[in-house]
Order: structure tokens, then sequence, then C-alpha cells
């Protein structure tokens, strides 16, 4: 079972502890479905105080747990704040101390909005990228100088560490957070129950550092180059020979960084690039196969709706915001 803490404090906005809290509860019970009902995911508020907590709302919610019982964990969501978050962040430096104990014990952690002042102020982003509330982005850039500010992404990922510029960007995250723990099929269902108009998939607009899953110079070298060669034909003995060495060491080196074949890196990169093509031209369904390398029309349909959920042709109906009927799907 995945335990996931969040943190309650002050000025917490409310949204931001329900939505992710929603979107991960709706993931374990669709999981426990092939465990014989057991929940797959469990879900506490933790504080350094254990009297009720108002949030900015006028709700008043009781920790269920204190701060020192917060480790180990899977997860930690930090919350966003409201208004000053430096302000609203003074009296919570157990919380700082926590922080770095968790990263080193391989937690992710995930801050909403101007929650990332916590990860900086406890040294954690430092030389890492990270976003925040745009509001508050020209102030964290003179108090934490260290950090690789994005100002052009609403999310980022560093390693374990993500932050996010929205309560909206972090239910992509949360998505992101379920696909990983349960399967893409299971979260592409949880995608169109919570956000039936469809966001964008968290790796096409996420910012990644480099390192934030692996540090083998050649797999990077491989996944840059199958990047821009999306729409053409490519064969993996080609692309070894092109990196020097086997295609049997590739396929190993590239399965041990990332999990999956250079085979499937690539078809993922297509189908993302196929998504945003539907989104943003009027181009047909077989043109846009042809975009990204899939030139048979009846496969990439086939591929399309496995990995998103719905035909090319739904997709494109769905995200301009026509009518949805996830009942017809």
């Amino acid at each position: 079972m995945k335990r996931v803490v969040a943190a309650l404090y002050p000025n917490t906005l409310a949204t931001s502890l329900a939505l992710p809290m929603d979107i991960l509860h709706a993931a374990s019970q669709a999981a426990s479905v092939r465990h014989r009902g057991r929940p797959q995911l469990s879900f506490q508020l933790a504080a350094a105080d254990p009297a009720p907590v108002e949030t900015v709302g006028g709700m008043r919610l009781r920790p269920d747990i204190p701060l020192s019982a917060a480790a180990p964990c899977d997860m930690l969501l930090l919350p966003g704040l409201w208004r000053n978050p430096l302000q609203a962040m003074r009296g919570q430096e157990a919380w700082l101390e926590l922080l770095p104990r968790l990263m080193s014990a391989g937690s992710i952690i995930c801050s909403v909005g101007t929650a990332s002042c916590f990860l900086a102020e406890a040294g954690l982003l430092d030389g890492a990228a990270a976003t925040t509330h745009w509001r508050y982005l020209p102030e964290f850039e003179r108090r934490y100088p260290t950090v690789q500010w994005k100002r052009r992404h609403l999310i980022t990922q560093h390693g374990k560490l993500y932050c996010t510029g929205s309560v909206n960007s972090c239910a992509d995250l949360m998505i992101h957070i379920a696909e990983l723990w349960f399967g893409q099929r299971l979260a592409r269902a949880i995608e169109n129950q919570f956000s039936p108009e469809i966001r964008r998939p968290f790796r096409a607009h996420a910012y990644q550092s480099a390192d934030s899953a692996h540090h083998d110079e050649l797999v990077l070298a491989a996944q840059e180059w199958l990047r821009e060669q999306l729409r053409e034909p490519i064969s993996m003995d080609a692309l070894a020979a092109r990196l020097r060495c086997s295609t049997r060491t590739l396929n190993r080196r590239f399965r041990n960084a990332t999990g999956h074949s250079p085979s499937a890196y690539l078809r993922r990169q297509r189908l993302n690039e196929a998504q945003e093509l539907l989104r943003a031209t009027n181009l047909s369904v077989g043109e846009v196969a042809w975009q990204v390398g899939l030139h048979d029309v009846s496969y990439f349909t086939k591929l399309f709706h496995r990995h998103a959920g719905l035909t090319p042709a739904r997709y494109r109906h769905t995200v301009r915001g026509k009518l949805f009927s996830p009942a017809g799907e």
C-alpha cells in the first residue's frame, strides 16, 4: 500500500489538499479491484500541532497524525499557501527539518504553488529546477538565487522533487503519480473522470531536469535523438550503431535507466506529439499519423486509443470543448 502524507499548516488552500486527495483516492479505489477490494493507498494529514487548523476558506481540519509520524511515506504533499507564503512559513521550522530526511529516504515530495518556498528554504532546491505561483516568482528569485526558477513551466521535476505553479497543474501531477503507481490505463480513466476537457500530458509540459530519472549518458543521447527523429522511420540497430554499441546493450541500458525499451519510449513520444497535433491543428487523423512517423492509420488509431483511452477523432472532439460523454466511451 502506498502511504501519502499531506502537511497541514495555517493559510493552507483547502483545494490544494482536497483535489489531490480525491484523485489519488479514486486511483486507489480503481486499483483495488485487482486486489480483492483492498485499498492501495492511504492519505493522512500531518501537523506540528494537534489542534485543528483553519484553512483560508474557513474549513477547520484536524490532523490525523503528528508531524513526527509522517516518516516513512511514499509521498509528501505540501499544499499551497494563501497570500504571503514567507510569512505563513514562520513557525513551521519542524517541517524544514523533516524535509531533508524524507528526501534522503526516497520519498516523493510535491509542492503546490508557493509551498515550494518550504523546499527552497530547506536547501533542497539549490541548483535544481523549480516553479511556483507566477505572482511570487520575482520575490522567490531574489530570496533563492541558487534555484533555477522556470517561468514558462507550471510543473517541474528534479529527481523526486516536484513543484507545481497552481492547483490545476497539481491535478496534472497527481494523474502522473497515479500512472507511476498504478499504470497508464488506470491513470487515463481517472483523468477522464476528473478532467473531461483533457489536460496536456505531464511529459508534454513539465520541465524535467536531465538527471531527474537517470545518469546514463548513452541513454540520454538515445532519448534526444529519438525525440528529434519522431517523423522518420527508425531502426534501433541503426541507433545502436550511431551510439557505437550493440542493439542488445542499448536495450539493456535503456531499460535499466528508464524502465522501458527504446521502442516503447519512441512510441510514447510519438503519441504525445500526436495529441498535440490533434489539439492544435486541423490535420486529418491520417496526416497526424504520418507526421509522427506512424504510416498505418489503423495501427495508429489502435495505439492512440490504448494510450489516451479515446480514438484520435474522439480525442480531438473532446479536447476542443465539445460534448463529452464518458458513458459513450
